[in-house]
């Protein structure tokens, strides 16, 4: 009885190959992958806009075209408030409107992200630590993030 044992297991030219596929595949994903996390923030920012932007206008709809105030923007969008911008912590008597923001969010871009901590602060200017700048009399809210921009060299204040 002769029987030819045969050996299982992959030569050296097939395990060349599959190493070169691999690598011509990380070249291609790996670069894709990382300019993905480069514009994270900037579509983070974007969206957070989206958000304040959308509280805000809604808020004015329902104060008959008053904005909130800067000095009590945060409680004004995260608390129930009457027709007058007073804030309540429940929903009684003449305290009907809002919440409009579950939390104002924190700047995750710039300067004014405290170093990846974020603020979450609103202020009437630029000059503030705060992470957004607003203006009470337009409604215009954009980020405090100082001279820093996208990847794209845009300023992230110009969003």
């Amino acid at each position: 009885m002769n029987k030819q044992r045969t050996r299982g297991g992959f030569s050296l030219v097939e395990l060349v190959i599959v190493i070169v596929i691999i690598g011509v595949i990380a070249a291609i994903a790996v670069p894709r992958i990382s300019r993905g996390a480069i514009g994270a923030g900037a579509s983070g920012l974007r969206g957070d806009l989206y958000i304040l932007r959308n509280a805000i206008d809604l808020y004015a709809a329902e104060h008959n075209g008053t904005y909130p105030a800067a000095l009590t923007f945060e409680g004004q969008m995260t608390t129930y408030t009457d027709v007058a911008g007073a804030t309540s912590a429940t929903k009684t008597g003449a305290f009907v409107y809002g919440p409009y923001l579950v939390a104002v969010p924190a700047l995750k871009v710039g300067e004014g992200a405290n170093n990846g901590k974020g603020e979450n602060g609103v202020a009437a200017t630029a000059a503030a630590t705060a992470g957004w700048i607003y203006d009470e009399d337009t409604g215009v809210i954009s980020a405090n993030a100082g001279t820093a921009q996208d990847p794209d060299g845009v300023d992230y204040t110009t969003y």
